[in-house]
């Protein structure tokens, strides 16, 4: 991809380059990244703003023919096997931040640390350039209250501190509902929608190497994208602005609904966008919060009663109702190009951080009291005139200048789907191929994949291979293993139509869990269904097998004629294979 006129009015209104008749987006004059030596520099406390800064729109235009700086990525192998986004809602196991910013964003970074490690029994993730710099807001956060066991530090370069736009965003996939089987945390990832490459390249990073003991699959959409532009249920249901379809000229909003489908598993709504004049990013999260499966939070314009913001908000309340949600109104202002929002909160766990301003204006009108009010009825739940979460205010005026607030600086990490184990959460695992019809060869080199994740740690992995279904596992294949996500298996010489493998995973507190491929495959030749054992000969031990399976009903092992019955015909079987070395 390269920089088009269609890329520069969807991601640098307000340029010279963009038309005139663009309406013009706030200006930052604070200091941000530059331009040094032709390059693009995010100087480390430098306030970048989550719009696009004047730096990055004179680099674009110096730069008109350059390969676009996000990545020229395109779009991927969507996620294996079934898909659940979850809500922000949903159950996190932490928050991720990237420690950019001034003094003062810092300051409130450290804030919602203290509450997420407490009040939200949750993990906070950190990310720093350097050990030094973690040092540094290891001190501003242990100071700012936070439970510093909760406290995860990463080392990684970022430019801004928007994580929330280029993410990652975390997905299920393989989820099955049963515990220790599918429901592996995995991330869809997009090009960032401003020239950053530190931050662009995060999630990526992240997913393989981020965690130690755990390899998050990272799943490319292809598309450009701001991830605070995008709101979404557990339930598959989820909303952007038209930004979306600006951004990504070379595709129609089908082809972007579709994508979001194939990798999401959602049922995308893409609605009207903010002037840029009101809001420099456009996004979704700036004006809508998603705080259930049936409710949601929407901005309401009181001093700006029929302004095209007003409009786009009472037109989506009155949609969204319509689609089964219970709507709650929170004021909204535009005060000298700063847009001041509560639907901008962060939601974790038992937790709500709602942003507050002490801009005069906004004190005076009562907002502050009266997006609290509103918020706490949103989220009583049962209806006895309680939240049923905690809900705390924070100071947010020093973001809110840069165009975003405390939605817009976190990604959440939802937490592990497996289910209680012996000390800790089952570990989770999802095979990843053979999942379709297949035909393979005996002998035939053949990659087995799979995923695994765990609320802690991943240990070591075995692999096992059925003839029958998946009733019994008799043959390994690989035993203790490290957690490589992929093994070089040469295909075994046992002929049939119901072969199956199984992926069984350990943690390093003595949980384990496994999964099996969704489909039954099938290895040419002839079969030999009397060797239950698969040593590729029909003897005694095989026998003991077929007793106990004899007139079994729960259990099919020896159901050699497959008329759902371990009986005498299915003797008849397995006396005329008994001592055959050859298996016919």
């Amino acid at each position: 991809m390269r920089f088009s006129a269609a890329l520069c009015v969807g991601l640098c209104a307000g340029h010279a380059l963009c038309s005139s008749a663009q309406a013009q987006p706030v200006q930052f004059t604070g200091p941000g990244p530059i331009i040094e030596d032709g390059r693009l520099v995010f100087p480390e406390g430098a306030d970048v703003p989550r719009s696009m800064s004047q730096a990055e729109r004179d680099y674009m235009a110096l730069n008109p023919r350059l390969p676009n700086p996000f990545t020229d990525r395109v779009g991927g192998t969507r996620p294996p096997g079934p898909i659940v986004c979850p809500g922000e809602y949903a159950p996190a196991q932490g928050i991720l931040m990237a420690w950019e910013g001034s003094t003062a964003q810092n300051n409130i970074l450290a804030t919602m640390c203290r509450h997420i490690t407490t009040t939200g029994a949750a993990d906070a993730y950190v990310v720093v350039d350097t050990a030094s710099e973690q040092t540094s807001a290891s001190t501003t956060i242990s100071n700012a209250g936070a439970n510093m066991s909760r406290v995860k530090f990463f080392i990684r370069g970022t430019d801004s501190i928007w994580i929330r736009d280029y993410g990652p965003r975390f997905i299920y996939v393989g989820t099955r509902n049963v515990p220790g089987q599918g429901a592996v945390r995995g991330i869809v990832d997009h090009e960032y929608n401003r020239p950053r490459p530190n931050d662009d390249a995060f999630p990526a990073w992240f997913g393989p190497s981020g965690f130690p003991t755990k390899k998050f699959g990272v799943y490319d959409l292809g598309m450009v994208h701001g991830g605070g532009n995008y709101h979404l249920d557990s339930v598959g249901r989820s909303f952007a602005t038209q930004l979306i379809e600006n951004e990504n000229n070379g595709l129609s909003a089908s082809d972007i609904v579709n994508t979001w489908n194939d990798f999401q598993n959602v049922n995308t709504t893409i609605m009207p966008a903010f002037p840029t004049s009101v809001d420099s990013t456009q996004h979704i999260d700036m004006w809508m919060q998603i705080i259930s499966d049936n409710r949601v939070i929407i901005s309401d314009w009181p001093s700006n009663v029929g302004s095209t913001q007003d409009v786009i908000c009472d037109n989506a309340a009155t949609q969204l109702a319509g689609m089964g949600y219970t709507v709650f109104r929170v004021p909204a202002r535009s005060l000298s190009g700063i847009h001041f929002t509560y639907a901008n909160m962060v939601i974790c766990n038992n937790l709500v951080l709602l942003p507050t301003y002490a801009n005069t204006t906004m004190t005076n009108a009562g907002h502050n009291t009266q997006a609290l009010a509103a918020v706490q009825q949103a989220f009583d739940f049962d209806g006895n005139g309680t939240s049923d979460k905690t809900i705390v205010q924070v100071p947010c005026d020093s973001l809110a200048s840069s165009a975003g607030v405390m939605h817009c600086i976190v990604m959440h990490v939802p937490a592990h789907a497996g289910a209680a184990g012996i000390n800790g959460q089952i570990p989770t695992a999802h095979v990843s191929t053979l999942n379709s019809a297949t035909t393979l060869n005996p002998g035939q080199p053949f990659p087995l994949t799979w995923l695994t994740d765990d609320d802690k740690n991943i240990g070591t992995v075995d692999l096992h291979f059925s003839a029958n279904g998946g009733l019994s596992f008799p043959l390994t294949v690989a035993a203790n293993i490290a957690d490589g996500g992929t093994l070089n298996w040469t295909v075994p010489n046992h002929p049939g139509t119901k072969a199956r493998i199984r992926v069984t995973v350990r943690d390093l507190d003595g949980n384990s869990g496994s999964d099996i491929n969704d489909l039954n495959f099938t290895i040419t030749g002839t079969p030999c269904p009397a060797d239950m054992n698969l040593d590729s000969m029909v003897d005694d031990s095989d026998f003991v097998d077929f007793a106990g399976a004899y007139d079994a009903f729960e259990t099919l092992l020896g159901d050699f004629n497959g008329d759902g019955y371990t009986d005498d015909a299915d003797f008849v079987i397995f006396a005329g294979a008994y001592d055959n070395l050859t298996c016919p």
